[in-house]
């Protein structure tokens, strides 16, 4: 079976990602901070039949992320790393004039230090894979400016450019950024809590991951309500 790793997996689009490629036979290693939460992703998806081993635990802890790939190691390899893992750098979302820098180096740390951390442990396993993947789970506040998502945006606008330096520099394999689009997570509502607007459920964006990995399209970057619409 195919082995993942995916990050952030205890809630949101890392939960349902989880539960569909499980359902796919896929085996996986899931990782987030909070326990209880994870323990109950990996329950989901392990309802399929398929292996799960659920590792709570930060990104940002260098031993954290060896563990992960120990855990893939026992499960066979790695064919996928998925880095879904992310903060805000403020909750709610201030202005840059008030963006506390302490949160900022925290989002820097989580969406894009740790993030490379774990694709530079990740990659002798990737590469030995017949189809290494990794996916970015990036954010449209990465190329629109936003007014309060600055510190954020920032973050994901880096970890976009080291997945396309990555896609260049390791051509075996497939690197995708993926735009999820608007979702109802919990981290968009620590973001906005005042917004009340419906947002799509973080399963209607999983049709577009898993059209990627069938179709397996060059590396780059990719908005998934565009390939969850066709196109």
């Amino acid at each position: 079976m195919p082995v993942g790793i995916i990050t952030g997996a205890s809630k949101g689009l890392g939960r349902a990602l989880a539960e569909a490629l499980a359902a796919r036979g896929w085996d996986l290693v899931l990782d987030a901070r909070g326990e209880a939460a994870l323990a109950e992703a990996a329950a989901a998806a392990g309802r399929y039949g398929t292996r799960v081993s659920a590792l709570p635990g930060d990104v940002t802890d260098a031993g954290h992320r060896a563990a992960l790939m120990a855990a893939a190691r026992a499960l066979g390899g790695l064919d996928l790393l998925v880095g879904n893992a992310s903060a805000l750098g403020a909750e709610p979302l201030v202005r840059l004039d008030r963006l506390p820098l302490a949160g900022l180096r925290r989002a820097l740390e989580v969406n894009v230090t740790a993030a490379l951390g774990l694709v530079q442990e990740a990659l002798p396993l990737l590469r030995a894979a017949a189809a290494g993947t990794v996916i970015a789970v990036g954010s449209d506040a990465a190329a629109q400016a936003y007014a309060t998502w600055g510190g954020y945006g920032a973050s994901k606008a880096a970890l976009d450019q080291l997945a396309a330096v990555l896609a260049v520099e390791e051509p075996g394999l497939r690197v995708w950024a993926v735009d999820p689009g608007d979702m109802a997570t919990d981290l968009y509502a620590a973001a906005v809590p005042d917004d009340r607007d419906e947002r799509p459920a973080p399963d209607t964006v999983v049709p577009a991951f898993l059209r990627l990995l069938d179709e397996r399209p060059a590396s780059g970057r990719y908005a998934a309500p565009a390939l969850v619409a066709g196109r």
